[in-house]
């Protein structure tokens, strides 16, 4: 029986081997008059269209899993990935209107306009170092899931 972990592995596998055949069809779609294909056109697509359907094998166990397991923390698999994401996108929100508040604008005389922060960056950091813990207690909670977790 695979684990979480595996297919999710496999998953990205699959992403990578439906890129390099993408490439390697548009390689072999036109040759010039006389010429050969690098590689067979039909074999390319049928090891395409088996990848793919690996692929779609794959996504179903793997979003079925994250449906139904769930964590210690009494949320599925999905539910937590969620709110990892979400705390991603917070995280780096606030960390973007850190950085844009605290650039430094030199002045040379009194007649150059003078900037100031309109946020608490302080506050602001404190919530970023907040979500940061969160997200990396929420991400190995899911990790260790993924390698304990039989793919449904």
């Amino acid at each position: 029986m695979m684990k979480l972990a595996e297919a999710l592995m496999n998953r990205a596998d699959c992403q990578k081997r439906v890129e390099q055949l993408k490439t390697r069809l548009t390689r072999s779609a036109k040759v010039q008059e006389g010429e050969h294909p690098p590689e067979n056109p039909t074999d390319l697509f049928h090891e395409l269209n088996d990848t793919l359907n690996e692929f779609e094998s794959l996504v179903t166990a793997i979003n079925r899993t994250n449906s139904q397991v769930l964590l210690s923390t009494g949320v599925t698999i999905a539910e937590a990935l969620a709110q990892r994401d979400t705390l991603s996108m917070r995280r780096s929100i606030i960390q973007d209107v850190i950085n844009a508040a605290a650039i430094r604008q030199d002045r040379f005389s009194k007649s150059e306009v003078k900037f100031y922060s309109t946020v608490p960056i302080m506050d602001l950091q404190k919530q970023v170092d907040q979500y940061s813990k969160a997200f990396r207690e929420l991400d190995t909670t899911i990790q260790e899931a993924n390698w304990k977790t039989k793919l449904l």
